[in-house]
């Protein structure tokens, strides 16, 4: 992989699915794309929100999410027939729900749920710039 930042819906989808296949090749533990600070809004208490992001690994995707982003993301799977819910945790030591989803397809629908998991989950603006972190 030569670039790891993408602003447009169709290049981020693009960057997606390179890393999902960079991820395979390395046979590593996960990947992680998390969206730029700089294009998120949001306040709480004064300070910015922090970045959202989403780990692909194994099948599964997983993110951290309030519990309105959880209603939003239980009803974009009604878009993804092919994805379920895997598990749901609530750490007592965090606030929000860890929200795990298989995603047994390929790596262009795994992208474009990513996508809209930033845009419709977190609520992103339509040219956020998502960055893959890790690989």
């Amino acid at each position: 992989m030569t670039r790891f930042d993408a602003a447009t819906a169709d290049s981020r989808t693009e960057l997606f699915v390179d890393a999902i296949r960079a991820h395979d090749e390395r046979d590593s533990a996960f990947l992680t794309v998390e969206a730029d600070d700089a294009t998120i809004a949001g306040k709480t208490d004064g300070e910015p929100a922090a970045a959202p992001w989403v780990q692909f690994a194994d099948g599964i995707v997983n993110l951290d999410c309030t519990d309105d982003e959880l209603s939003r993301g239980k009803s974009l799977l009604d878009d993804y027939a092919e994805f379920r819910i895997d598990d749901l945790a609530r750490p007592e030591d965090a606030e929000g729900v860890n929200l795990k989803i298989a995603a047994r397809t390929d790596p262009e629908r795994v992208a474009s749920f990513i996508d809209r998991v930033f845009c419709e989950v977190y609520k992103c603006p339509a040219d956020y710039r998502a960055w893959v972190t890790v690989i």
